[in-house]
């Protein structure tokens, strides 16, 4: 009788254990599930939030340059000049400056560009700001991936500081390597 009440006990405790790691995992995939619907660059600080009515619709990998000019008295504002890379690291895009704003132009036939001022917030002070920009309607138009994009998320930035030194010659050049993510918002009506 011993034995059989030890066999028993002992699977009354597998049998707890198994049910407890089961309400885990089940509240675990709920968990992620929320995450999932929400559907929001991650970890994206208050200040440069965007609003419930609009979700992702398509995300890139940058890599390139902020490109500064010595005007006498400072670096200037940055031009950008990058290559966006979907999560299979092939070329979905290219970012750069226009007399408007940044813009972006997909390998799809899409292209947007960006009001200004962004909002922006520092992040890491050994980075370039995380923004949140508008999109400008009257210079966003094509086909394609960045169709009716309606926000811009620059966020998980790393370099593309100004230089701290001072430029020797007016106009001189600086091209400062820099990466981020980029999120594209449309309205969730579309």
């Amino acid at each position: 009788m011993k034995t059989n009440t030890t066999h028993q006990t002992q699977w009354t405790r597998i049998g707890a254990g198994l049910t407890a790691l089961l309400g885990l995992a089940l509240l675990s995939a709920s968990l992620v599930s929320a995450v999932a619907d929400d559907n929001r660059a991650p970890e994206v600080p208050d200040e440069i939030a965007v609003g419930a009515t609009n979700k992702v619709h398509f995300h890139g990998y940058a890599e390139g340059v902020q490109i500064y000019t010595w005007n006498g008295h400072d670096w200037g504002s940055a031009v950008p000049r990058a290559t966006l890379f979907d999560d299979d690291g092939n070329i979905v895009a290219t970012h750069f400056g226009t007399p408007n704003g940044p813009g972006w132009r997909s390998n799809s036939g899409s292209e947007v560009v960006a009001k200004l001022p962004p909002k922006r917030v520092t992040v890491d002070r050994t980075a370039i700001p995380w923004l949140l920009l508008a999109a400008n309607p009257d210079f966003t138009h094509g086909p394609g991936v960045l169709a009716a994009t309606s926000f811009v998320h620059r966020v998980n930035t790393v370099g593309g500081l100004a230089p701290a030194v001072a430029g020797t010659v007016l106009g001189q050049v600086a091209e400062v390597p820099y990466s981020a993510d980029y999120f594209f918002y449309r309205n969730a009506k579309h």
